[in-house]
């Protein structure tokens, strides 16, 4: 049972991830600046900053968010 359930939520983090990803790749394809690009949400566990975008791992690890210039911050 908890081996069913920690394979599911392995398979919907990667999943969520190449989600998130494929927005933040058409972002930086139409020259939109993406300010950050996180896993989970916040608050912020760890963050890299390179090129002007923060890479984030946050606490809560089932879902994603691309934050473009111009968002505003909820």
């Amino acid at each position: 049972m908890m081996g069913s359930i920690l394979t599911f939520l392995i398979i919907l983090s990667v999943l969520i991830f190449v989600h998130e990803l494929g927005h933040f790749l058409s972002a930086k394809k139409h020259g939109i600046k993406v300010e950050e690009f996180g896993f989970g949400y916040p608050p912020r566990i760890f963050g890299l900053n390179r090129g002007g975008t923060i890479y984030s791992l946050n606490l809560l690890p089932f879902g994603g968010f691309v934050r473009m210039l111009g968002e505003d911050q909820a």
